[in-house]
């Protein structure tokens, strides 16, 4: 950590300059191409993480490079409701109160729900805020606002007319802590240390004894029978017969299925189908009772008998110490297995029989998937598309009931006996239910509202659409104009949870994709690989960083090792790097600002500089665009980084520069702040507050103009064989500054530069500055090598320095690089003898390996006369 904390003040005026010119605000303008981002709403709950960092920081480069380019961007901020942790905020909230939720009743509930929510939940979208995050804010939107509300309500209704929405009675997962269903996709599996417990059945009016192998030994209490494979031999004799259950006593009978594995365990199954998947399709065939043992909070209910109210754990260990009591515990052996916890609360998941509300999948799933094979929607990294293809291929029936009070209330009404409605509204409700019945005398307080909610994805699923209201009033202006989105920036954990299903909304509700593109980030991870979390304690405070290193340097830092797709290793190290690039930047803006234009003539060394950063630039700006076109933005980013801090501060500015002047011809100032300009657009997506200070503070600048709507540059023509030449020039700068440190020589130190042969037109072009740069003041033309100097190749061009005793370890080096040469150019050779080679490349292709082999052969012949002389 830096102990002394650096001012940023800059980054607060620029904020508050931007909110004031309203630059992040956009309307449908038909004179210009939309590009639009809706943000992953986080959680209201939440606090800025550097997950969060990472994924805002992407969508601002995209979305600032789109507004550079004059496109009418708009990115939609917001925030989630968040169902389950929203609603154990409020009751936590009411515990401390020393009331509950059951006491204060639903409606009393939602208020304090709510006055949590004003409270609180803009904490972090005023947190992104000062990251430089440029959304439009007069567009913030949240997912219980009423008109979003009505969105989930109508597609909710339109579904169920269509047929995709039913309710059935059936296993799901039940989360004890959060006292709701969950979808398939919310269960996190981890495999956790625990037993096998073998556990005897006693035969009734028998001698036989069978043993079964079980994880959960708790859940003996509701089985309702044994099950074994019909082939089984070892329980052949055995089929239809009845068995005790331990403890309880109840008589099960044998049965045989299929499905079970002989090799597993004792080949001997338990079922309890109330408390297991497989058991629960089991018994389904089987028409065996279903015997539910748990309540709601997971612990064990009256038909547990003596263990009654115990949490399932602590019933586990009871029973196995009754069980070896009685003698039917035969052992219990070490087991690792996967076991299933809540994505939300990480409560351990507890399989249950319950009446919940499902949308029928697989249809829905038919154009998503054609969307992802037709090219479409396109992933960046495209690795995930198969991903994707395996989870939509084989969905399951989705889970959207959630026994809560805290989201879209489900919009089904239950008549006095028993049958239901489905309607927008109490109103509408009455209506259909008063045709159904066939009697006007049905009031509204006859009818009975579904008590749960909706689950939070099946309103985020139609994020892209209802942001713009396009499921209440699909032809109003901003939906036309600005949907489908553009990219979508967003986890890949979050890939079936939300990606996949608003594609499947997306074409449901409006028969089109939401968006085109979606980029994958990482996830962000220790030093130690492990993700950052707040349960581990290993997740820092974004804030602390931002006042510590600045926003514009936690931005950068987060950049440097941010490929798409891959996980990123936080480092707070890059944090201080990229607080250095801002230092950088502020003193080569010094630099510059400190200069005097005057009317003198630009000489040749300037303006071969000129030339050469030009040309280095608009390559560069090639390149970047490039990148960013394909979205590898940690790329162009770090190439943008070294052009300012290699070639424009260490190589361009020290090719200018006056030693001990503070004058500078008019026309190489005014191309040094072109340059700076340029250099600054060109950041500006990565680093909003450093970009915007400079860019205001390089030339005179009328109040509202901001570096925010600055044309993105644009890559012009440029001489290559300037940069060709600039590259010789800088490796002979580093190679003579590498052979002065080495024998601790300092870097004024005066030297001759002897080379064989004819000057090189590259020395010729950047004597000047090779002059500058090493302090040699003398070029000398040789045939041979002079006697006390040491010998190396730059391109083609052998040179010499001052020997200074390093000849051996020179040789070493020379013997060294020379057996490298030789290695390439023996590979060069093969591939030019490969007949297969030579008949399927390109001649293009093969003139380029043959002109290598030329260069390595000429390098070789060299470093071998370099070595004959040392």
């Amino acid at each position: 950590m830096i102990k002394k904390e650096t001012s940023y003040d800059f980054e607060k005026k620029w904020g508050a300059y931007w909110a004031k010119h309203k630059f992040f605000h956009s309307n449908p303008n038909e004179e210009k191409n939309p590009y639009v981002v809706t943000m992953p709403p986080p959680n209201v709950t939440g606090i800025l993480h550097m997950g969060h960092v990472l994924n805002q920081v992407i969508q601002d480069i995209l979305v600032r490079k789109a507004r550079m380019e004059g496109k009418e961007s708009c990115w939609v901020p917001g925030t989630d409701h968040a169902s389950i942790a929203t609603e154990a905020k409020v009751v936590a909230l009411l515990k401390g109160k020393g009331t509950s939720k059951a006491k204060v009743g639903r409606e009393k509930f939602l208020k304090e729900a709510w006055v949590w929510k004003e409270k609180y939940g803009n904490i972090i979208t005023n947190q992104l805020k000062k990251l430089g995050i440029s959304c439009d804010w007069n567009r913030y939107r949240f997912t219980m606002e009423p008109d979003l509300s009505k969105a989930v309500i109508k597609s909710f209704v339109t579904l169920y007319k269509k047929g995709y929405i039913y309710q059935d009675k059936r296993i799901i997962h039940w989360d004890p802590k959060g006292k709701t269903a969950l979808a398939n996709e919310e269960v996190i599996y981890r495999e956790v240390d625990s037993y096998l417990y073998y556990i005897r059945y006693k035969q009734v009016d028998g001698p036989n004894v069978v043993t079964v192998a079980t994880t959960r030994p708790e859940t003996i209490l509701g089985d309702t029978a044994l099950c074994v494979h019909p082939d089984d031999k070892r329980y052949q004799h055995l089929h239809g017969k009845s068995f005790y259950t331990p403890l309880s006593n109840r008589k099960i009978p044998m049965i045989t299925d299929g499905y079970v594995d002989a090799s597993f365990g004792t080949g001997c199954l338990k079922i309890t189908p109330a408390h297991d998947l497989n058991d629960y399709e089991i018994a389904q065939r089987h028409n065996l009772p279903i015997i539910n043992i748990l309540t709601e909070e997971g612990r064990l209910n009256e038909k547990a008998g003596f263990y009654t109210n115990d949490e399932c754990l602590e019933a586990r260990s009871k029973i196995v110490k009754d069980l070896s009591v009685i003698g039917q515990l035969e052992k219990k052996v070490p087991y690792k297995h996967k076991v299933g916890f809540s994505e939300r609360t990480n409560a351990i998941i507890q399989p249950k029989i319950s009446t919940q509300w499902f949308v029928k999948m697989k249809r829905l799933a038919a154009p998503a998937i054609k969307a992802l094979k037709d090219g479409t929607i396109q992933f960046h990294p495209n690795k995930f598309v198969n991903l994707y293809m395996a989870w939509m291929e084989n969905i399951k029936d989705w889970c959207i009931s959630r026994q809560l009070w805290w989201g879209q209330r489900i919009p089904v009404y239950y008549l006095p006996n028993g049958r239901y409605v489905v309607a927008h509204n109490i109103g509408e409700a009455l209506v259909i239910a008063r045709k159904k019945r066939g009697s006007s005398k049905l009031r509204a307080e006859d009818l009975k509202q579904d008590p749960d909610v909706l689950d939070t994805w099946f309103s985020s699923w139609l994020w892209p659409i209802s942001v713009f209201k396009g499921t209440l009033e699909p032809n109003n202006e901003d939906f036309r104009y600005y949907y489908p989105t553009h990219d979508l920036v967003t986890a890949p954990e979050i890939i079936f949870f939300w990606v996949a299903r608003m594609i499947m909304a997306g074409y449901a509700f409006t028969g089109r994709a939401p968006f085109k593109n979606v980029y994958f980030t990482g996830i962000v991870r220790d030093k130690q690989k492990r993700k950052m979390s707040k349960s581990l304690g290993n997740s820092p405070d974004p804030l602390t960083f931002i006042k510590q290193y600045g926003a514009d340097g936690v931005r950068a830092g987060m950049l440097f090792c941010a490929p798409a797709g891959n996980d990123l290793l936080f480092d707070e190290k890059l944090l201080r790097q990229g607080s250095q690039f801002v230092h950088k930047i502020k003193n080569a803006f010094r630099l510059v600002k400190s200069w005097q234009p005057t009317e003198e003539p630009t000489v040749f060394s300037d303006q071969v500089a000129i030339n050469w950063f030009n040309a280095r630039l608009q390559q560069t700006i090639k390149t970047i665009r490039e990148y960013l076109n394909t979205f590898q933005l940690s790329k162009a980013f770090i190439l943008t980084y070294r052009l300012i801090w290699d070639d424009f501060c260490s190589h361009y500015l020290e090719m200018i520069k006056r030693r001990g002047k503070r004058t500078m011809p008019k026309m190489t100032y005014q191309a040094t702040l072109d340059h700076f300009e340029e250099l600054m657009k060109l950041l500006h997506p990565y680093m909003p507050f450093i970009t915007e200070e400079i860019w205001q503070s390089l030339r005179t600048r009328k109040e509202g103009e901001s570096i925010v709507v600055a044309p993105f540059p644009t890559a012009k023509p440029y001489d290559d064989t300037l940069l060709t030449k600039a590259t010789h020039t800088f490796a002979l700068i580093a190679k003579v500054r590498q052979l002065k440190t080495k024998v601790k020589l300092t870097s004024q130190t005066p030297l001759t530069l002897h080379f064989r042969g004819k000057e090189p037109s590259w020395m010729t072009h950047f004597a000047s500055y090779i002059k500058l740069a090493t302090n040699i003041i003398n070029f000398q033309s040789n045939v041979t090598k002079p006697t006390g100097t040491t010998a190396f190749i730059i391109n083609e061009t052998t040179c010499w320095i001052p020997q200074y005793d390093t000849k051996e370890s020179d040789k070493e080096a020379q013997q060294a690089t020379l057996a490298k040469l030789e290695h390439y150019l023996h590979t060069l050779q093969a591939k030019l003898e490969n007949a297969q080679f030579l008949a399927k490349a390109p001649k293009a292709v093969i003139q380029q390996q043959r002109d290598k082999e030329a260069v390595a052969k000429r390098r070789i012949e060299g470093l071998k006369e370099i070595l004959k002389e040392c």
